[in-house]
């Protein structure tokens, strides 16, 4: 009886573990792509940039208008997902141990994670666009 105590223990014990990782990875290429998609944001607004910075904007407008950008793109996709988590939830329910598959902790939690790995992956090229130097800015075409 232990011998197949262990064995279905461990079966379950590899999937959790192939799921975290999965949503890991799915964590880290979300957090990539935001930083990609506002990096080039950055890179084509430039100029516009440049403008803003010259006309008297202050750095921290800049800096919120990047991250707002990003943040944006995170709440659209944190409701899209938790829209299908719900929907798929009752799929999931045989892989959970202790904990209701619709607990609003745990989405609650998993939302406030994203936000915060968004903010984080907003910020660098916000960061980078409040350094953009004005005059070089306006040269460059």
């Amino acid at each position: 009886m232990e011998g197949i105590l262990d064995r279905e223990v461990f079966q379950r014990r590899a999937q959790s573990l192939l799921l975290l990782m999965f949503a890991g990875l799915a964590l880290v290429l979300a957090s990539l792509g935001i930083y990609g998609v506002l990096a080039y944001s950055v890179t084509q607004r430039t100029r516009e940039i440049g403008v803003r910075i010259a006309l008297g904007a202050r750095q921290s407008r800049v800096l919120l208008a990047i991250t707002g950008q990003g943040l944006a793109l995170t709440v659209v996709g944190i409701a899209c997902g938790l829209a299908v988590a719900l929907a798929i939830a009752r799929l999931m329910a045989k892989l959970l141990f202790g904990i209701a598959a619709t607990d609003p902790q745990t989405f609650g939690l998993v939302a406030i994670l994203l936000l915060a790995v968004a903010s984080l992956a907003s910020y660098i090229p916000a960061r980078r666009a409040m350094s953009i130097d004005p005059i070089c800015a306006l040269r460059e075409e």
